[in-house]
């Protein structure tokens, strides 16, 4: 994967590019809003819940805690 800006829409569609947009943005942000981990990172580096493009260093991190889109799906958080 390319570690460049994306719109969460654009990197939501990577992870889950069976779905329709909307709901691929939704379950990719309930995967980073369950770790907390990722979250305070994200914090760190200036990402607010209204961010629409992600910075590199914020791709890089969810990345770094989520794997490549390309990797086995992953359920749901409760």
């Amino acid at each position: 994967m390319k570690l460049r800006p994306y719109s969460k829409q654009e990197l939501a569609r990577l992870y889950f590019p069976g779905i329709r947009s909307h709901s691929a943005v939704c379950r990719l942000m309930a995967w980073v809003k369950a770790d907390r981990q990722l979250m305070e990172r994200l914090r760190q580096v200036h990402y607010s819940p209204t961010t629409r493009l992600l910075t590199v260093r914020q791709v890089e991190l969810i990345v770094r805690f989520l794997g490549e889109p390309d990797g086995p799906e992953r359920p749901l958080p409760p």
